[in-house]
This record gives structure tokens, sequence and C-alpha cells, in this order.
């Protein structure tokens, strides 16, 4: 594999291997093993992914490890047909929500600018920037999980109100995906869909 580091550069292009494991061979997992992930991975797969970049450095994700049989009846009602029934099969469901006051944390994330000053200044400005940042915490939890040699099944098709009554009944946080994690069973997926090409969506100017 041709490496496309700048010469010179600390970074080293990842080996096929791990490109194949963070994106072109993995995929969107719906049925897992009964092999159960333990409280040691979740610390892991967080360790990795609060490094991902997010604006001011404010990270508003929150996670709800959803893994026993009470909270999984508590989350079951926001799920309709094949997305309950994948979920409640999951050894562990991921609650990726954002919070409305991440700004409160500034000071302490991003003491360089008085950014908690500019959100109070400009409220509106709150939900964009948390929802944006929180979806990039996600992506960022979902390639995390593959470094560590988990799968992921993210899912959108919930109600997300009837999570926030049921696990953030405060209001100040928001529910974004739910993502199921676990060690895959591969057997019977079907093919993956296609990726449309470069010349489709890009262009170099």
């Amino acid at each position: 594999m041709r490496d496309y580091s700048p010469k010179g550069s600390a970074m080293a292009t990842l080996p096929d291997a791990a490109l194949d494991q963070l994106f072109r061979q993995a995929r969107s997992i719906h049925r897992f093993t009964d092999q159960p992930v333990s409280d040691a991975e979740i610390e892991a797969l967080y360790a990795l992914l609060k490094w991902g970049p997010t604006a001011f450095n404010g990270q508003p994700g929150r996670y709800v490890f959803v893994r026993s049989s009470e909270a999984k009846a508590r989350l079951a009602p926001a799920l309709a047909g094949n997305n309950r029934e994948k979920t409640l099969a999951a050894p562990l469901t991921v609650i990726v929500a954002y919070d409305s006051a991440f700004h409160q944390q500034l000071p302490s994330q991003f003491p360089a600018f008085n950014a908690k000053g500019f959100y109070e200044q400009h409220p509106q400005q709150i939900e964009p920037t948390a929802r944006s940042s929180a979806t990039l915490q996600a992506a960022y939890l979902i390639l995390a999980a593959r470094a560590l040699g988990l799968d992921a099944g993210p899912m959108a098709g919930f109600d997300a109100s009837a999570v926030d009554q049921a696990f953030f009944a405060d209001g100040q946080y928001k529910s974004l995906l739910l993502v199921n994690l676990g060690y895959g069973v591969r057997e019977g997926v079907s093919p993956r869909g296609p990726r449309l090409a470069f010349a489709d969506v890009a262009e170099i100017v």
C-alpha cells in the first residue's frame, strides 16, 4: 500500500488490515453472539472516542450503556418491530445523547477563549452545536468500537421522546442515536450496499 504520509511526519498510514477493519470490510451488524461486553471494554471504548475533535472541545456527547434486563425493558417501548427485536438480543446498546448545557463545562475544557460566554450571549447556537458535535462523537464511538474488535449496529429509527422520558427525565440530555454493540454474527449478512464514487460527491478546487 502506498504511504501518503508527509515526509518527516510522525504520523504513518495505517496498514491495510486496520483500514479494512475500520472502513472497507466493516459492516453495520444486526445480530450478535451472546459474548458480553465488559465494563473494561466499555471504558476502553470511551477512552478512545473522547479524543475526537468537537467545536470548542465542548464534548456534548453523553452515553448510557444499556446492558441490564431492567434497563432494556425501559428502552424497549421506544423501539418498534425489528429494531426492538435486535436491540433486546444485543449484548449492549448505547444511547448517544447530547447535553443541552454542555457549554457550562467550557471554562475547564476550552480555557483559551470565553466560549461559555459566547453561548450565553448566543443561546440559539447551543442546540445546533451540541447536536452536530455529538453526532461526530457518535461516529467516533462506532470507529472506536471497530478498532477494539467490536461490531456496531447504529439505529436512528426510534422514538426519541420516549427514550428521553425513560432515561433523561430532567430534559437536559436529548437522545440522538442508538448503537448496538457486541461481537457480530456475520453468517447470512447481505452484501454491503454500494457507495457513491468520488466524482459524484466531491471536487478538488
